[in-house]
């Protein structure tokens, strides 16, 4: 993992580059390591483009655009596309991106580029020469430039990058298109510390002292052998240096590397955990002939995380459960090319819920949303494969595992074995191999092997599906795993336990039903759970015009569903209440949805409302979900009575005759907790308000506005459906609208977008610094607009 590193503009990194000759005469010490964004700039061509890689080919045509960049999200769905409902009728097919780049002055650097994800087989060339092929669209890599860059300081170079992913269906869920991710442009000297090779690992933690363990490779690209070693510094959050030791210099060959590895004692150290994730940084520095050359910066944590075959999941000498969500790499609207914002957003709504952790389903997730969870204090149970070598869609990762697995393995827990908030890895979800021992029993042992030798601090799962079936528990394999995950069926996983009681077990996939969590809740060994899923997500739907998956606890546009505010009231730290009219009852929830997830445009069964549409007289079945002791119930400011927690985590039920007005529920062990719901009259105006922070500039600052449409009195209006044609004029723009509905309508870089349940989502980036205004219209109702200032 490299993170923190220093950065410029790209415009000063090339003219660095090209100023450095005159400079390096002059230079007290030896190159030193820069990195770049290089994402401005690109041309892009949709379609094949043979010949593209040549630096001759013409692309002036070709489309000018900044990275991330998710074409497929762009186009909107067609009940013809090939990627099917699994793929949210996504089009799909072949993307060319090219950029040129200078060849630098000096010859004391390396010129490495590093792309954290191409979807999907990636074919990268520098002036026609072939760097590599990637199958797997989740993974991050990286090629080293200088041998093929063109000799002559100063000159042009052209970097070609050709994905195709147009073999379909290849996936069970929407992994967009194209080079969604960012990419690096690094120089690092001759001497160098190698990609991914720091690792910080604590041990013996006390309130007085913890002992880190830091070890890391230095790289000799010069033509002679270098005689080099390392000086290690530890900083805390404040800047202040706390620790340091130096590695004895060792000769390292031409073209070869040199292990060091050091021991130094951390005094006092501050503890990562959920309330106070605390993050320390260690400068590593090559140091040549006594002057300090390469050096990089990478974050670590200092935290105790084990599982414990009896009493589950600790963290510091706390036992905690897992409440855990899985969460699939799109955000909505804009697809794959995920800002961080939107990421902050969702997590901490995910937070909010009393959620603190999230499993990456079913792949490697972007760097940046790792350094997210280790910033907010959230638990991460890394995952890394939807196959292996049984095929769930025709043209899957099936195709590619035995060659590339080990590796992709092997990079991905280099590349994010320094994050603490990862605390497990997945070696794969419902894996189809698993019925077949004497495929599956080898490849898991392989996997765990590669795990344990790059990372011995942490435990490896599995997502196991069935096992009862596939005799997961009979014959062995569900043993190679230092922690047992199996998706539903909690009472399975339990009797795997009490048959076995040495096996730790986790629940890596669960329903969102009351009696799985009181499962965990109420069997220590249980160490947790993750409720699938976190967040409505595109594709796994069945038919046209369905194009997502409504499974969430959140929509699409992170709003909570009745589900989400009953599970805060099992989940949240803080006091919660929540009103909801039980309409119907619950659907009988399949035992393990798992291949075959219940595909259809779902009929609520509670309402957050007190709206009926019946506004007849009539009796409402009332629910109040709340963690009081006790809660007190109102109509009209008449008192309905007050009821007790149910041991069950049950809700508090209540039948309640229908009138308009106001019904308030109330903690009485905590009276500022209430909540109170109106009944609406009819649509009246449109309501625009900032959910998170204003606009800013980069890609990564992205602004939310929520659009509800209200009455006359200001109340929401439940079940409104109503067109919406969005603008906005000054220093930004709209980048997409969604309803969060489950049946497709218009691209999401539509203006105009119809309510779903009364809501919308509008989202919009800066392009300068100033006001950005945005206005919302609707026949027949009062017009919303709204300012936003542009950071």
């Amino acid at each position: 993992m490299i993170v923190n590193r220093r950065r410029l503009p790209i415009s000063l990194f090339l003219v660095a580059l090209l100023a450095a000759a005159t400079s390096a005469a002059h230079a007290a010490s030896p190159c030193t390591r820069t990195e770049v964004l290089f994402d401005q700039g690109w041309k892009f061509h949709l379609g094949d483009a043979p010949g593209g890689e040549q630096p001759s080919a013409d692309d002036h045509a070709w489309r000018t655009l900044s990275l991330p960049h998710d074409w497929a999200i762009e186009s909107g769905a067609d009940a013809s596309n090939p990627s099917g409902g699994a793929g949210a009728f996504a089009p799909m097919g072949i993307g060319w991106y090219r950029k040129h780049l200078p060849t630098p002055a000096i010859s004391c650097v390396r010129t490495v580029i590093q792309f954290d994800g191409v979807m999907a087989n990636s074919d990268v060339w520098l002036n026609g020469h072939l760097l590599g092929h990637r199958p797997n669209g989740y993974v991050t890599f990286r090629y080293d430039l200088t041998p093929f860059l063109n000799s002559t300081p100063g000159a042009d170079n052209v970097l070609a990058v050709r994905a195709d992913n147009s073999q379909q269906p290849s996936s069970r869920f929407y992994q967009g298109a194209g080079i969604y991710r960012h990419v690096h442009l690094q120089q690092l000297p001759l001497v160098h510390v190698e990609g991914w090779s720091t690792v910080v690992a604590s041990s013996n933690i006390t309130h007085a002292s913890a002992t880190l363990r830091i070890a890391t490779v230095l790289r000799n690209d010069d033509v002679s052998p270098k005689t080099a070693g390392v000086v290690v510094t530890v900083f805390d959050a404040t800047g202040r240096a706390i620790a340091h030791t130096t590695m004895a210099a060792a000769s390292i060959p031409a073209g070869a590397t040199s292990a060091y590895t050091a021991t130094l004692s951390l005094p006092h150290p501050h503890l990562w955990n959920l309330d106070d994730p605390a993050l320390y940084r260690v400068h590593v520095d090559a140091v040549e002939a006594g002057r300090h050359g390469d050096s990089e910066v990478v974050t670590f944590g200092v935290r105790d995380a084990h599982f414990d075959a009896a009493t589950g999941f600790w963290l510091n000498g706390k036992n905690i459960k897992i409440k855990g969500v899985a969460l699939h790499s799109d955000i909505g609207a804009l697809g794959m090319a995920a800002p961080l914002s939107l990421w902050e957003h969702r997590l901490r709504a995910m937070q909010a819920m009393g959620a603190n952790a999230i499993r990456t389903a079913h792949n490697p997730v972007a760097p940046e949303l790792l350094d997210l969870c280790d910033r907010m204090g959230i638990l991460v149970l890394d995952e890394f494969f939807d196959t292996w070598t049984v095929a769930k869609n025709r043209y899957d990762y099936h195709l590619y595992f035995r060659d590339w697995y080990l590796k992709e393995t092997r990079d991905t827990v280099r590349r994010d074995r320094n994050h603490p908030s990862i605390i497990a890895w997945s070696a794969g979800n419902e894996i189809h191999d698993t019925p077949h021992p004497e495929i599956a029993k080898p490849i898991l042992a392989s996997l765990v092997a590669a795990y344990h030798e790059e990372d011995p601090t942490r435990p490896v799962t599995q997502a196991l599906f069935r096992p009862n079936a596939s005799h997961d528990y009979d014959d062995g394999l569900a043993d190679l795993l230092d922690v047992i995950g199996q998706n539903y069926r909690p009472n399975e996983i339990l009797a795997a336990h009490e048959a076995k009681p040495t096996r730790r077990i986790l629940g890596t996939e669960n329903i969102h039903d009351r009696a799985t969590w009181l499962a965990v809740r109420d069997n220590p060994p249980y160490s947790g759970m993750f409720l699938w899923a976190g967040v409505d997500y595109l594709g796994e739907s069945r038919h046209w015009p369905l194009f997502a998956d409504a499974s969430g606890m959140n929509d699409r546009t992170d709003y909570p569903k009745p589900d989400s505010l009953e599970r805060e009231s099992w989940w949240a730290d803080h006091p919660v209440v929540h009103v909801v009219r039980r309409v119907a009852l619950a659907p009988k929830a399949p035992t393990d949805p798992g291949y075959e997830l219940e595909q259809y445009r779902p009929k609520p069964t509670a309402l957050h409302d007190w709206t009926p549409a019946d506004s007849a007289p009539h009796t409402e079945h009332v629910e109040v979900y709340s963690n009081c002791k006790e809660v007190a119930l109102q109509f009209n400011g008449s008192s309905l009575g007050s009821k007790s927690l149910n041991a069950d985590a049950s809700p508090r039920v209540w039948e309640v005759s229908f009138r308009a007005g106001a019904l308030e529920a109330r903690c009485t062990d905590h009276p500022a907790v209430v909540e109170t719901l109106r009944t609406a009259g009819p649509p009246s105006a449109l309501r625009l308000t900032l959910e998170g922070s204003e606009p800013g500039r980069g890609f990564d600052d992205v602004a939310r506005v929520r659009l509800m449409v209200v009455d006359s009195r200001g109340v929401p209006v439940p079940g409104a459906v109503v067109p919406v044609a969005f603008s906005s004029t000054g220093a930004g723009s709209i980048l997409a609208t969604d309803d969060a509905d489950y049946s497709y309508s218009a691209p999401f870089s539509s203006t105009q977008r119809s309510t779903y349940d009364g809501r919308a989502l509008v989202l919009l980036r800066g392009s300068a610094a100033g006001e950005v205004h945005l206005l919302a219209k609707s026949p027949g109702l009062t017009t919303a607009d709204l300012t936003l200032h542009v950071h």
